[in-house]
């Protein structure tokens, strides 16, 4: 019985026509001799974040001990609640393109500015001129020409023109008040990428537009989302039930993603084995082979999440898992404070 709960608990089980175990049955009183009631230092014991991966602009991490509301919370807050710095008016002064007005401060809004938000402050909507507390400005003045260097035969926009691609690295960095000041020449705000294509231009045709960023939050507007995506799974696992040998082993081994299973030799014979089935997709593929079904048994552990956040790199992916658990406090903490004033009133 005891063995039943725990894989009730603690394991979600993939099946053939559907999964099982996945509802949640850790509450006081749900299964006799079970002490599901919530404690504090029971969950600081078990609780860790095992960072896997951290490169420039991806980090992997478990997120182990925790519920599933926990986990989609941190990752809502990183699509939508954790403050950046993005494009919000364009001043147009000259397009001559053929890209409208409109479609040109679209393609503006959602190039990713490197600018630190926490900075800056939130600019009112009665602001009509922004100040270096809460605004950033660039300006992009580009303007086409024929290159008289190219040759006559040529065919080629890149040799015949200068200037007909616009790319953000053309958008330069117009300090307000001091924040000439308050940034070096390396740490100047500017777009995270500089080879983003912007416009096409022909000789004749220019663009100039100046352009202000302000702080704000990814449920206002998708371009002050922080991240190319965040998101989060359950570690699966696999248990191999009996021997599968042979033939069956290659089998085995191709109904999983490369790197799962492991097919050695053992006394002449091929024996599959698990190697890693952090890799494994779930597919169900085993359920395709009747000689498979009975051999090998599918599951995910309900409280081991394998957390992925990739950053626009607007900041670092740790830097944005740390501003998102500010966040999350920041609502607990204005959760007491309402609790303690209705028992006040």
């Amino acid at each position: 019985m005891a063995a039943n709960v725990h894989e009730i608990r603690e394991r979600v089980l993939l099946k053939e026509y559907g999964l099982s175990n996945v509802h949640s049955t850790d509450f006081p009183g749900n299964y006799p001799g079970f002490n599901d009631t919530w404690d504090q230092t029971h969950f600081e014991e078990n609780f860790r974040i095992d960072v896997i991966k951290m490169e420039q602009d991806v980090l992997e991490f478990d997120m182990i001990g925790i519920d599933a509301s926990f986990a989609n919370a941190f990752r809502r807050i990183l699509l939508a609640e954790v403050p950046t710095m993005a494009i919000e008016k364009v001043f147009v002064y000259n397009n001559t393109s053929i890209i409208q007005d409109e479609i040109l401060s679209h393609r503006l809004g959602l190039i990713p500015i490197r600018a630190d938000p926490r900075l800056f402050e939130y600019r009112g909507t009665e602001d009509a001129d922004g100040t270096e507390i809460d605004t950033l400005q660039f300006e992009l003045q580009v303007k086409c020409t024929k290159n008289p260097r190219a040759s006559r035969d040529s065919s080629d926009p890149n040799e015949l023109y200068l200037n007909h691609k616009v790319y953000t690295s053309h958008m330069k960095w117009v300090p307000l008040g001091n924040q000439a000041d308050l940034f070096t020449e390396t740490e100047a705000p500017r777009p995270v990428h500089d080879d983003i294509l912007i416009a096409q231009l022909r000789p004749g045709q220019e663009i100039h537009v100046v352009v202000h960023c302000v702080k704000g939050i990814g449920k206002d507007h998708a371009k002050f989302s922080p991240v190319a995506t965040a998101s989060y799974r359950l570690l699966p696992e696999i248990c191999l039930l009996s021997p599968v040998e042979g033939e069956l082993a290659d089998t085995l081994q191709r109904c999983f993603s490369p790197g799962v299973i492991s097919v050695d030799v053992v006394n002449g014979k091929k024996v599959a084995r698990v190697v890693s089935a952090r890799q494994d997709s779930c597919s169900r593929e085993i359920f395709r082979h009747d000689e498979l079904k009975k051999l090998v048994q599918i599951k995910r552990v309900r409280d081991h999440y394998i957390f992925s956040i990739e950053s626009t790199g607007i900041l670092p992916p740790d830097t944005l898992l740390l501003e998102a658990i500010k966040v999350l406090a920041g609502k607990c903490q204005r959760f007491l404070e309402e609790l303690d004033v209705a028992e006040m009133d």
